[in-house]
């Protein structure tokens, strides 16, 4: 696999591009594009998911997205040492019903020699909202 930059050990800056990155993979809702930064047989736990591999990736973002609507992501940089990064971060979409929501968490990242990202570990609580509370609106990029 060709190299994905930044690449580890991570410094401070390193840290951050990599996170704005994901941030922006995430925001396109494309399963597809946010799975190749991920190794092939990454390991995720995402809430009470266990996910193994790319082609879990793309089926588990599909089925988010299908039911996340208006989904819009902030991460921002927690910590950092070598080949690993904390984020913390939130999100805001609306189910089938309307119904608003802001979730919460953190997430902890581990990437390869190659800047793939191998392990992927994310604790997330959501929040009920109405749509007047919401704060990462589209239109205030």
């Amino acid at each position: 696999m060709n190299p994905r930059p930044p690449l580890p050990p991570f410094t401070e800056e390193s840290a951050t591009k990599k996170v704005q990155a994901a941030e922006d993979a995430w925001n396109s809702r494309d399963p597809g594009r946010v799975s190749l930064a991920y190794t092939p047989d990454t390991e995720w736990r995402n809430r009470a998911d266990f996910i193994h591999g790319r082609e879990e990736v793309v089926a588990f973002l599909t089925k988010k997205w299908q039911r996340e609507h208006d989904y819009r992501l902030k991460k921002k940089l927690w910590s950092f040492t070598g080949n690993r990064i904390a984020v913390r971060f939130e999100y805001e979409w609306h189910d089938d019903a309307g119904q608003w929501w802001r979730s919460h968490g953190n997430e902890n990242w581990e990437f390869d020699e190659n800047g793939y990202m191998a392990k992927r570990y994310a604790s997330i609580n959501d929040q009920a909202i109405r749509e007047e509370d919401r704060v990462l609106r589209w239109d205030r990029a």
